[in-house]
């Protein structure tokens, strides 16, 4: 199974056309799309946590619905996103 992650998080990490490294890791990844359906789910999860990172929220989802372990160098906020939801994420700091 190839790695997961979201255009959301691509469209946030991609600063620069110069980020080789990051395109070829992308190359071997499946690449989720923000779905209009995942937009109350993504909006609940914002209010249910007090929190307001649609891009956080949105691969929280996405894990969720996939049963995928994060692996983040933003452990805390997924965390915290992820005890919100009805079966807590595995996290891993990258």
């Amino acid at each position: 199974m190839a790695p997961i992650t979201t255009a959301p998080v691509v469209a946030q990490a991609s600063r620069s056309g110069r980020q080789v490294q990051l395109r070829r890791l992308l190359r071997g990844c499946e690449i989720m799309a923000f779905a209009p359906d995942q937009a109350h789910d993504v909006g609940a999860l914002l209010g249910d946590s007090n929190t307001s990172d649609v891009v956080d929220a949105h691969l929280v989802i996405v894990a969720s619905a996939q049963h995928a372990v994060v692996i983040t160098s933003d452990e805390q906020d997924i965390q915290h996103l992820s005890a919100h939801l009805p079966a807590p994420l595995t996290v891993e700091r990258l």
